[in-house]
């Protein structure tokens, strides 16, 4: 190869590799303004209870998946701003049988984080059967299977500390739900390996007078100084404190670090400090949006008399509030827009890392035809004791990317012609669900859009617009918008849709945001079943 020919395939490579970044950013939502500054959310999706850790000169963050799988999300960022999906801690199935079915709102709850002597270790809490402890020297690649740390009913939310004598203590929460207790905190020793707790619990505070639902500690240590930063006050109104102690296990000195104060964010606490390798601190933490769920900001973060002040402290009363924009991190570099993945034209190896099921998967439940760059989902039969989809593993859902956005599907059902019933297609899934969907019917195909309200009290579909289809082949469409009302709409040709159906305003899960997907449903169990191949999967501002 001549060196011109050379530097044209360089040239032709770089291009390309560019072409495909762009196409990997999302059309709904980027954080970065692209001047410097960033604005909040710096993920407008779901991430409930996200912590982060650093390691050199990456950042890794994993947040609560509940009953969702694959688990525990890995997402991976440069400077803080923009974040990608790059892997699942459980990338399988939750380590017990009973996640086989959906158990809305059990699971994975308050991961934490941590990167220590070449590991990177994710503690997480299941409120049914205690802490586990999961690690990897590849945040990207695999992770061990869990170990049981702690078992126990009710404790939830723990993290780490490895002390500057090689001692290891965990901090943690207990769930009122299930240990009768709550608004503690709770530490322990750990064995020096981090995989089971060698001492009782000590009650380290008591939020009951003033910080009542204190939780989601995270363990830090500064200056002599031990750190428990902990939210309190509820989901929706609560705030940050920072609590502080020459001794591990206390007594520990508490002060409000971050508040809604003034400011459009309700609820601004749970979350992670990180710093930069030049020396500046941030700190990243949730707040709910209905429908949405709870969405990742970023603040910055000051130290002042061994305490942090978060956000913007305006009256110079030690605790801030949230910021709308601000300055990007100077992390000794610049760095592109990034954002998770939300589009799929199901052309790559395996599904995208957006996808998630609502239980533990089956194999054939689907299949990644790479040949024919499809998505082929298998209608699978609702469990016995299900009335409508809210019983359903086999959705393949992935979150609400941005307040605004259109999803679009182009899917075609091939029913088992000795089944009436089978039907797939789009669905918006909350306590309340509404979808548009294919059915095989003794008439032929048929289009229907429906909804299901209290889905999770066992109330039945309802159907609001269904016209005849010639085949099963048609495109899907949602449009997502800020007050969370959803349009359902179809086409034959995908050029002009057609509204069908009524509107329907979008409902958080069971401790999740709405979520956007796919599914595929027979209506009786059958040695065999029909499926539903489905071309792409589009998310963007249409």
């Amino acid at each position: 190869m001549t060196h011109k020919n050379l530097l044209l395939s360089l040239l032709t490579a770089a291009l390309a590799l560019q072409l495909s970044a762009q196409r990997n950013v999302s059309q709904v939502w980027v954080a970065d303004n692209g001047n410097g500054y960033y604005k909040n959310p710096v993920l407008h999706a779901d991430y409930s209870d996200p912590d982060v850790c650093r390691a050199g000169d990456d950042y890794y963050m994993t947040a609560s998946s509940f009953n969702c799988i694959p688990g525990l999300p890995i997402l991976h960022s440069k400077d803080l701003v923009g974040w990608s999906i790059v892997g699942h801690a459980l990338a399988d199935r939750l380590p017990q049988a009973a996640y086989d079915a959906p158990q809305h709102g059990n699971g994975v709850w308050a991961p934490s984080i941590r990167f220590h002597n070449g590991e990177f270790y994710i503690f997480f809490g299941d409120p049914d059967f205690g802490i586990y402890m999961t690690k990897s020297k590849n945040p990207e690649g695999a992770w061990e299977p869990p170990t049981l740390v702690k078992e126990g009913k009710g404790l939830i939310d723990p993290c780490p500390l490895w002390d500057d004598d090689g001692s290891v203590y965990l901090v943690h929460a207990y769930a009122g739900s299930r240990a009768g207790i709550k608004s503690l905190l709770a530490v322990c020793r750990l064995s020096p390996d981090a995989t089971k707790a060698v001492t009782e619990d000590v009650i380290v505070y008591d939020g009951h007078d003033a910080d009542e639902t204190v939780e989601g500690p995270k363990f830090y240590k500064r200056n002599g100084y031990y750190y428990i930063f902990a939210p309190a006050g509820g989901v929706a109104t609560g705030w940050q404190l920072a609590l502080r102690s020459k001794n591990v296990f206390g007594s520990y000195e508490r002060k409000v670090v971050l508040a809604q104060g003034k400011s459009a964010v309700n609820g601004p606490h749970q979350g992670a400090w990180v710093d930069t390798k030049t020396g500046e601190d941030w700190f990243l933490h949730f707040q709910e949006i209905p429908a949405a769920g709870r969405v990742v900001h970023l603040q910055p973060m000051r130290w002042v008399n061994d305490m942090p002040v978060i956000g913007e402290d305006k009256d110079g009363d030690g605790c801030g509030e949230p910021v709308a924009t601000y300055k990007k991190p100077d992390v000794g570099a610049a760095y592109p827009a990034a954002t998770p993945a939300e589009s799929d034209e199901f052309d790559g190896e395996k599904l995208g890392l957006q996808w998630q099921w609502h239980a533990n998967p089956r194999p054939w439940w689907a299949y990644l035809n790479r040949d024919k760059k499809q998505l082929r989902l298998f209608s699978v039969p609702l469990p016995a004791n299900a009335v409508n989809l809210w019983g359903a593993g086999n959705l393949l859902m992935q979150k609400f990317p941005a307040p605004n956005f259109t999803a679009t599907a182009k899917v075609k059902l091939t029913p088992n012609k000795r089944i009436d019933g089978e039907r797939a297609g789009l669905v918006i899934m909350g306590a309340d669900y509404a979808a548009i969907f294919v059915e095989k019917t003794p008439d032929g195909f048929t289009l229907s859009q429906g909804d299901c309200a209290s889905a999770e009290k066992g109330r039945a579909e309802r159907v609001s617009g269904a016209v005849k289809l010639a085949s099963g082949e048609v495109f899907l469409r949602v449009q997502v918008r800020e007050n969370q009302q959803c349009t359902f709409a179809y086409s034959l040709n995908g050029k002009k849709y057609a509204p069908l159906g009524q509107k329907f305003t979008a409902q958080s899960g069971r401790w999740i945001g709405a979520k956007v997907g796919l599914f595929c449903q027979r209506p009786k169990p059958f040695n065999d079943g029909g499926w539903l191949d489905v071309d792409y999967f589009i998310v963007n501002n249409e």
